[in-house]
């Protein structure tokens, strides 16, 4: 696919950096020529300096011929208009724009980014995403990630396999008998830094990270099978009372009402203004890395200590400094891949690279075929997909055991006649059925090629 995308920044880079590594011919655009340099130097994409929504440079980048145009620079309206430029001077099929601001948003101006007003096919908040991540991660705070499928019916579920895990060295063949009414599947396992798709014979060891799909009513119960089940968080602590601060506790507040959360902004304006758009969370103005601040927003009898600052370092010293006074957990928000290996050495239970998932959200309509859902993990190396059967895919009309699929794909669940199927050998994919699936990063195109719409299947 030939891609614009508006914005060399830390959003922007992620995005050009995965999609030129999978062969798409990228092209970024951004005012600033040290980003832009920045980003030639290290990744296959053409660069542009200049501003993303003006025609000349949009000319000059290729929009006449582009694919797709990702506007993400941190300004909502030039996302905006580089989506409407795209659109009326270059009739660019695909417009996705980071739009920030949530009064765009609201309910009454639904039809705003519509093709008659605004033409604007993909809407993506990185903000919303993220603390959507944490919202999931308090619900169930025994695992590492959760994302929704199918409609939110269908989960997956990372979990951290330590010494107490008692599925620790047991085959996955057998769990189906232990567990004959789990609705669940290990679709992936991430082991010392390489991911890999299970077959039945392959067991957990100590240290895994269990990539489990399964019915999202049997979330809870399938986190206690693998001894991680853990009271929800009631007591939490965030820093940072930017975007995805403000964000996180207006759902708390109308999700959990029996939570008591408190909020250290640094800066007193902010925290001012916070003061006033929240009802039951108490907001402190002082600095997370001030041990008196953060006993005074009771992080050592907290529950949970969220670090969301746009400031990687602040959100490691904060959250290794919470646990050092009494807090039982820490999640920190990290953009900077590089720290992600030794969150575990300082003391951070868990991070949220917020890069990841705007990603996610973008391939979804890179992936060509039925694709309904993509969601990114270990850093690309596997992707979860959700996708759609045609009746002239591979896939339709035979018993699994007869598909050989590649070894670096693994089905973790179907959806047949509005019931979930946990799948076994003898399982058949009907056409219109939908299909949640593990598959490796370099399996993601035979994928495509399964859900595609080609006179090679027919």
């Amino acid at each position: 696919m030939r891609i614009l995308i508006c914005g060399a920044g830390q959003v922007g880079y992620g995005i050009a950096e995965r999609l030129a590594a999978e062969d798409n011919d990228v092209t970024v655009i951004d005012n600033s020529a040290e980003l832009v340099q920045n980003i030639q130097d290290r990744l296959d994409v053409r660069g542009y300096v200049g501003h993303g929504s003006h025609p000349d440079v949009l000319a000059r980048a290729g929009a006449d011929s582009a694919d797709m145009i990702i506007a993400v620079t941190l300004y909502d309206e030039v996302n905006m208009v580089a989506c409407q430029v795209a659109h009326s001077l270059f009739n660019v099929p695909t417009k996705i724009a980071r739009i920030r601001a949530q009064n765009y948003r609201q309910g009454q101006y639904a039809n705003l980014f519509t093709r008659d007003h605004m033409p604007i096919d993909v809407i993506i908040s990185p903000e919303i995403e993220v603390g959507d991540v944490i919202l999931r991660r308090i619900a169930l705070p025994g695992a590492r990630d959760v994302v929704l499928f199918n409609e939110d019916t269908v989960a997956m579920v990372a979990i951290e396999c330590d010494e107490s895990c008692p599925l620790v060295d047991t085959p996955l063949s057998q769990l189906s008998e232990l567990f004959p009414d789990l609705n669940a599947v290990v679709a992936g396992i991430s082991r010392k830094g390489k991911m890999i798709a299970p077959r039945s014979s392959d067991q957990i060891l100590t240290d895994d990270i269990a990539y489990v799909i399964a019915d999202r009513q049997q979330i809870r119960r399938t986190i206690s099978i693998f001894g991680k089940e853990q009271p929800e968080a009631s007591r939490i602590v965030i820093a940072g009372g930017g975007n995805i601060g403000v964000y996180l506790a207006r759902r708390i507040e109308e999700r959990l009402p029996s939570a008591r959360v408190k909020i250290i902004e640094n800066s007193r304006s902010a925290a001012e203004k916070l003061a006033d758009q929240l009802n039951r969370t108490v907001v402190l103005h002082g600095n997370a890395l001030d041990e008196s601040i953060l006993q005074e927003a009771g992080a050592d009898n907290a529950d949970l200590m969220v670090a969301i600052t746009n400031n990687d370092q602040v959100n490691i010293l904060s959250s290794v400094l919470a646990k050092k006074v009494g807090c039982k957990s820490n999640l920190a928000l990290l953009n900077n891949v590089g720290y992600h290996d030794f969150t575990r050495s300082l003391g951070i239970d868990d991070y949220i690279n917020p890069r990841s998932v705007t990603i996610s959200r973008v391939l979804q309509y890179v992936r060509r075929g039925r694709i309904r859902g993509v969601y990114s993990v270990e850093n690309g190396a596997a992707e979860i997909v959700e996708a759609e059967a045609l009746e002239a895919s591979p896939l339709v009309g035979k018993p699994l055991r007869e598909l050989e699929l590649p070894a670096g794909i693994r089905i973790g669940m179907i959806f047949h006649d509005g019931k979930l199927v946990r799948p076994t050998g003898n399982s058949i994919i009907k056409a219109n059925d939908r299909v949640v699936m593990l598959a490796l990063s370099e399996h993601v195109h035979e994928v495509e090629q399964m859900f595609r719409v080609s006179a090679d299947f027919l």
